[in-house]
């Protein structure tokens, strides 16, 4: 019997896989935004559309630099879980650049020209995942699909406050953006961090009560659904608080002891652990002991950026055909990630002298994390695999 060899790999190498345009996009964003956000902190830049500086970086952090990280990861893996073929050379480059458009747009348009080309960029990902998980028949991810629609809709409404419409708080829809990526990472990371650390482990095997997941997951949800809201303090922080609890035991059912000697594996457990804490944060937030900035930013920084950190570096290497092992590049990025969101987190908590050199000291460390993976990653993504396999 004769086995048919597979055709060879055809396109140009970048746009043969979402991974690869979208991680290298978004590890630009994340050292030019941050590099903008220092300079607008400092005065030393300002925003031609007249959006205030504070909702540019948030906006540009969650539906800038994670949205990209997000639509990559999720039209890469899409192609293994349903074993369809997702967008690739025309295609994703049409996607890809209504993405770089709203970047572009995001400092150089005014805010209704932004608010038109941003929208889009979500909206139309939405409906390419959508499409795709229906034409498969993948049930089990329209969780995601409904995720990723409300990611859309709470982008569409921080643009229509931004313009002046008058029911639409754009903070608000800032905090659903971020509470929408939790609920995402709290679904996908217990695919994937559970799955990774048993492959590598010998004899291990892990399992988790049945019940548990479902309770962190939706326990997370009804708790930041309460703090978007910002109309349910003591009911939000027992919420918050249940919340943090449940996804700290689910983190111990998953053996974060075994991946202290793999790197690529410890930081998506330090990332996750960042979870319980900022739901803990946010949660005494709402029972009114702290302000929700420390919070906010171990989820956005510590648990979202550490995995984002984590899940680009492990997915590149496996799906350019190299070896899922750290090099100490990689490993620096990691613990720059990490420092940042530890002194992000305790910024609120300092000597107001010392605050505004907190902030700097963070976005230098992460300026520097991103800095270190386009080093390392960016001929790797523009490049064929190494083991010459399509993809």
């Amino acid at each position: 019997m004769y086995m048919l060899k597979a055709p060879p790999p055809t396109g140009l190498p970048l746009l043969r896989l979402a991974f690869r345009p979208f991680y290298l996009g978004a590890a630009v964003a994340g050292v030019a935004w941050m590099a903008l956000w220092a300079a607008l902190l400092s005065g030393h830049a300002a925003l031609p559309n007249r959006l205030p500086p504070i909702y540019w970086h948030a906006h540009e952090m969650l539906f800038g630099f994670v949205a990209a990280v997000i639509v990559g990861f999720l039209l890469t893996a899409g192609k293994v879980w349903t074993g369809l073929q997702t967008p690739r050379g025309a295609p994703l480059a049409a996607l890809w650049l209504l993405w770089l458009a709203g970047r572009i747009a995001s400092v150089a348009a005014p805010a209704p020209v932004f608010a038109a080309i941003d929208t889009l960029f979500l909206v139309a990902a939405a409906l390419v995942f959508a499409a795709l998980i229906l034409r498969a028949r993948n049930t089990r991810n329209l969780k995601v699909v409904v995720v990723l629609a409300l990611l859309a809709a709470a982008n569409s409404a921080f643009h229509l406050g931004s313009i002046g419409v008058s029911w639409a708080d754009p903070m608000r829809a800032l905090h659903g953006g971020l509470a929408l990526i939790v609920i995402l990472v709290s679904i996908v990371a217990g695919r994937v961090i559970p799955a990774f650390t048993q492959s590598v482990t010998p004899g291990l095997r892990i399992t988790e009560p049945r019940w548990l997941t479902p309770a962190a997951v939706g326990c997370t949800a009804l708790g930041l659904g309460l703090w978007v809201a910002g109309t349910f303090g003591a009911l939000g922080a027992a919420t918050l608080a249940v919340a943090a609890v449940l996804q700290g035991l689910r983190l111990g059912r998953w053996a974060p002891a075994a991946s202290r000697r793999r790197p690529i594996l410890w930081v998506l457990h330090a990332s996750y652990a960042w979870l319980p804490a900022g739901l803990a944060l946010l949660a005494a937030a709402e029972a009114g002991w702290i302000g929700s900035a420390a919070g906010v930013h171990a989820l956005a920084v510590g648990c979202i950026g550490g995995l984002v950190i984590g899940m680009m570096t492990r997915t590149a290497r496996g799906h350019t055909g190299r070896d899922l092992t750290a090099s100490r590049n990689e490993i620096a990025a990691y613990a720059l990630v990490m420092a940042a969101a530890l002194v992000r987190v305790a910024a609120p908590g300092l000597p107001p002298q010392w605050q505004g050199t907190a902030l700097f000291v963070a976005a230098g460390a992460w300026t520097l994390a991103f800095a270190l993976f386009l080093a390392q990653f960016s001929p790797w993504l523009a490049s064929p695999r190494a083991d010459g396999r399509d993809g």
